[in-house]
């Protein structure tokens, strides 16, 4: 029973809290003692709180501090003088501290920051810990009101002077309505003054600083071929060497190349990595390479010996080294008396030389031959292909008694170049339908896939329900021979590669005939930024051709599909490949001519999908998997916009919605991603998001069910991407064709210009 302190202690004059009440639990939670974790009640600390609740009764939240608080706290700048006994021309020490104050427990931290050179032990000076207030005040503890700057709080003995605090503490502190003064000064340390009187050192530092050339060419090697020609000694041959010469130490090795079967110990190292002489009479003597030169020493015995360090190195033997601008193809080293001549070198180093002295001539020398060197070169002879297993297989049998899997891609620098890398897949994907007699497979779709990193194809089919055709993978990955090839033979076969793929084209791919009809938007933005190793996607290519067959037709060609003269003159795709197939024929594939109509599309792009209904198949998925997490989402796009700017970018925005585990597909997406509202840096605003993904402030009516996958993978390729229409001024400009009649019209008007002159 609970009673107020008002009323008698008499029956009737006391409430029941129980009254109203439906569970009767104990609140609990964990709680550490000594190293041990126990489950005791939870203590109320509401009556003994210091300051009153900013809240009204009843309606405070129930969060504990160590939650409310969790991670934060108040960070001050103080200094302390310490007294220093016996020491010359200072008699204290300014040493300056950050005092943290955790909020979570009210307790305090004090840590001294690192100085250089400054000969005391620096660091954490008190540890976590709530500090009592030293007498007269007893059994209360340092708080945000005894924290503030200008104070001087005494902690275990020692004074502390605050003189400067963080934003975070100066606004803490401000909206707890506690003012904060403005920053003191700290006094200068007459130690730090001394210091910085520049002394001449006794003993000067006399090493050359290579920590610049380490960092600049740090693992960056020149690699050079040459021979030495020791034939003039009994037994002599002539040795083909390897210099390498490394950059960030000017050190250089030489390693010589020892061929199979020569009698020899193979990967001889010549001479070790070292700093190779000019010209070389002998050994140093003992100490010609320390960096001190002692003139006088006194006294016999060396504890109390004296010396002196000669400051202009009296009697410092100089030797000249070699360097890289006196390598090269051609030239002569005397490497400890071995006459040594460079003959080539690596692709790297002919770079280095390009860039860094401008030279471009790298033609090789020819080692010489002597009279008993034969050269014959044998050929490993290749059975004929079998027929047994893939090509590689079977050519593993030849090499090897017991047979190793075959590499899965010979070409390991192609697989790096041309792997996933973030949002740039490297893979091309077609739509294609099957050429055939037979009636039901003329419907038939299909997704042709070509890996870039090793030329590699999968077909997936995409079959129509109750066609009689399944859903599922038709070819699975793997590189295709070209047809028409004698495979029994000795020779590798050749396969399909990319650029064998395009619209229009028609392949035989295992006896199947396909046709494809389109591709995706990155296959066409990717074969143009790469239209050098794509003649179907190079635009130069194709004006060319479109110039050679207008040529004889195009006042023709201008009569019939001029557009009329407006302000836009735009001429539409339809009417454009009509025109090309009319005058070019066979001659010209789809492919091109979706090039041609994406660059010189009009500015005025179709929108396939609009955001509506983008945003309609999203809430659709959202609703179907019943998610309902969009404040968790919003937390987390706060905790990654520490500024608060509302925008982010979108690898960040991508990454978070993966991390979150939004039930949606990668293309739907993306999609979303596409048409969010941007600034003008290239950042999403992600309030934007989330009004979009909100399913209950403006909803949308369902829409049916659709293959969100299929269906946003093919949306942009409902027509290819040209906007409302052709650019018919940019286009005839760029065609640079001139009528007959100008043509002759302006040769006459030469020829008379010249007789009249003449």
């Amino acid at each position: 029973m609970q009673r107020t302190s008002m009323l008698p202690c008499l029956p009737g004059f006391s409430v029941d809290k129980n009254l109203g009440r439906t569970r009767f639990h104990k609140s609990q939670l964990f709680d550490k003692i000594h190293g041990v974790y126990y489950l005791f009640e939870k203590a109320d600390t509401k009556a003994y709180s210091r300051y009153s609740s900013i809240y009204p009764r009843g309606e405070e939240p129930e969060m504990p501090s160590w939650l409310t608080y969790d991670g934060q706290r108040l960070m001050f700048k103080a200094f302390f003088q310490e007294t220093v006994q016996e020491k010359w021309k200072t008699s204290f020490h300014i040493r300056v501290v950050k005092i943290s104050f955790f909020l979570e427990d009210g307790t305090m931290k004090i840590v001294e920051p690192s100085v250089d050179n400054s000969g005391l032990e620096q660091g954490v000076l008190v540890r976590r810990q709530r500090i009592p207030i030293p007498d007269p005040v007893k059994y209360r503890y340092y708080d945000i009101l005894d924290l503030n700057v200008g104070k001087e709080p005494e902690i275990y003995g020692r004074v502390y002077k605050i003189v400067d605090c963080d934003k975070f503490t100066r606004q803490f502190l401000n909206r707890m309505g506690i003012p904060v003064p403005d920053p003191i000064d700290i006094p200068k340390d007459p130690y730090d003054e001394i210091r910085k009187v520049e002394v001449f050192p006794k003993k000067p530092n006399r090493m050359m600083d290579t920590l610049g050339d380490f960092l600049k060419y740090d693992k960056q090697v020149l690699r050079f071929y040459g021979y030495w020609d020791d034939t003039e000694s009994l037994h002599g041959i002539i040795h083909d060497l390897e210099l390498h010469y490394y950059l960030s130490d000017n050190t250089m090795e030489i390693k010589e190349n020892v061929s199979p079967n020569a009698g020899r110990d193979s990967s001889l190292i010549l001479v070790k990595r070292m700093k190779i002489p000019k010209f070389y009479s002998g050994l140093q003597p003992i100490g010609a390479e320390n960096r001190f030169t002692v003139l006088n020493v006194l006294g016999e015995d060396a504890r109390q010996s004296y010396y002196m360090v000669d400051s202009l190195d009296t009697g410092k033997i100089s030797a000249d080294y070699y360097k890289e601008n006196e390598l090269g193809i051609g030239a002569e080293i005397n490497v400890f008396g071995r006459r040594i001549i460079i003959t080539n070198m690596d692709d790297f180093t002919k770079e280095y030389y390009r860039k860094k002295y401008g030279l471009n001539d790298f033609t090789p020398l020819i080692r010489p031959r002597k009279g008993d060197e034969i050269y014959q070169k044998i050929e490993k002879y290749i059975p004929p292909y079998n027929g047994f297993g893939s090509y590689e297989d079977s050519l593993g049998n030849c090499f090897t008694m017991i047979p190793k899997r075959p590499k899965s891609s010979s070409d390991f620098i192609k697989f790096l170049c041309y792997d996933k890398q973030g949002f740039n897949s490297h893979v091309f994907r077609f739509r294609a339908k099957m050429i055939s007699k037979i009636p039901e497979h003329e419907e038939r779709q299909f997704i042709i896939r070509v890996f870039l990193m090793d030329d590699t194809i999968s077909i997936f089919e995409l079959a129509k329900r109750n066609s009689g055709f399944q859903r599922s993978l038709f070819q699975k990955r793997m590189p295709i021979m070209l047809p028409g090839q004698d495979i029994f033979t000795s020779k590798k076969p050749e396969y399909y590669k990319s650029h064998d793929f395009y619209i229009g084209a028609r392949l035989n791919l295992y006896d199947f005939y396909f046709e494809i009809t389109s591709a995706d938007v990155y296959v066409l933005r990717y074969m143009e930024l790469h239209c050098d190793k794509y003649p179907k996607a190079n635009k130069k290519l194709i004006m060319e051709k479109l110039r050679e067959s207008l040529q004889p037709v195009y006042k023709e060609f201008i009569q019939l599909y001029a557009p009329p003269e407006d302000d836009t003159r735009s001429l539409e795709y339809v009417k454009l490949k009509e025109a090309l197939r009319r005058y070019m024929g066979d001659k010209i594939t789809e492919h091109e001519m979706i090039t041609i109509a994406r660059h010189y599309s009009s500015p005025e792009k179709i929108e396939q999908l609009s955001r509506e209904y983008v945003r309609c198949l999203l809430h659709m998925e959202l609703n179907r998997f019943l998610w309902h997490d969009l404040e968790r989402l919003e937390e987390d796009l706060h905790y990654w916009d520490e500024n608060r700017t509302g925008f982010l970018s979108r690898g960040s925005l991508y990454t978070i919605l993966r991390g979150c585990r939004i039930p949606i597909d990668v293309e739907l997406l993306n999609s979303m991603l596409d048409h969010l509202h941007k600034a003008e840096d290239g950042t999403i605003d992600y309030n934007d998001l989330l009004r979009f993904m909100n399913v209950k402030i403006d909803p949308l009516p369902p829409t049916a069910p659709v293959n969100v996958k299929t269906a946003l993978w093919w949306a942009s390729e409902k027509e290819p991407d040209c906007g409302e229409g052709i650019n018919w001024y940019e286009f005839i400009k760029d065609l640079n064709i001139k009528p007959e009649e100008n043509v002759i019209e302006n040769n006459s008007n030469e020829e008379t210009k010249f007789t009249l002159t003449h």
